[in-house]
């Protein structure tokens, strides 16, 4: 499968979107003063495209100072190799330990019948962690929930967040994986709930229209999935009491 172009959209002066198509995730490269990034790389095939992308805004591979990771999921790293060379490759250190371990639980390689190995990671954020670009700074904020190591990336002046699969469009959440948490989640979401945001731009689909009403959307949607998941429980639970009864019947005609 080869991903052969990435549409090129202009967000703010100087950010910009490689839109990925679906199962792909979209890229974002911030050209700074000072140092340019990208953050997330998409699926392996996504290497080309990404190159082609870079190029029509003015940049090559090598001209990309840092790769910083929303979290360890292979449609977000899968093209990380590319900018191995001369780019420092960044997640949050929970990430970093299973793309370190290979473990293919949590990036999810199965799902898109994808190895796992071959990747790195150089630098570990912690949320706090602010990332100066020269024209913009980025302030890592770590929202676990789709996965352990999520992170957003804030930027308080432009009220803008690069949400990864945090927080998708019209309030839709990216799902609970590998290491996630329903309850984590929620957390998460209301933490950025808190903050002044005028748009957030996610790892898939449309950037939002209204935060406000987004977030408190996602929290919605969190919320009732932590209520259907102890629904759930209490079945099960309940399975449980009556096993014994079970075990019996299975011998009243031995």
């Amino acid at each position: 499968m080869k991903e052969l172009s990435r549409k090129i959209r202009k967000l703010r002066p100087d950010i910009f979107q490689l839109a990925g198509r679906m199962p792909d995730c979209h890229s974002y490269v911030i050209k700074g003063t000072d140092k340019n990034i990208m953050i997330d790389t998409g699926l392996p095939f996504a290497g080309d495209a990404i190159r082609a992308g870079l190029n029509e805004i003015g940049l090559a591979v090598d001209d990309i100072d840092l790769v910083i990771l929303t979290h360890e999921h292979l449609d977000h790293i899968g093209s990380a190799p590319i900018f191995f060379a001369t780019a420092m490759i960044a997640s949050h250190r929970l990430a970093a330990m299973k793309i370190r371990l290979r473990d293919e639980f949590a990036m999810m390689n199965q799902l898109f019948g994808l190895s796992a190995d071959g990747f790195r990671v150089d630098i570990c954020l912690e949320s706090g962690s602010v990332i100066h670009t020269g024209n913009y700074s980025f302030t890592v904020i770590h929202t676990p929930g789709h996965s352990s190591g999520s992170i957003c990336l804030y930027e308080p002046e432009q009220r803008l967040i690069f949400s990864g699969d945090t927080v998708l469009t019209e309030g839709n959440i990216g799902g609970v994986f590998g290491s996630g948490s329903i309850s984590d989640y929620i957390e998460s979401i209301e933490r950025l709930q808190m903050l002044k945001v005028d748009n957030y731009y996610p790892g898939h689909g449309p950037a939002s229209k209204d935060p406000t009403a987004e977030l408190q959307a996602a929290i919605d949607r969190a919320t009732t999935i932590l209520a259907d998941s102890k629904e759930l429980f209490n079945v099960v639970r309940a399975k449980n009491k009556f096993e014994h009864i079970r075990e019996y019947m299975k011998h009243l005609n031995d």
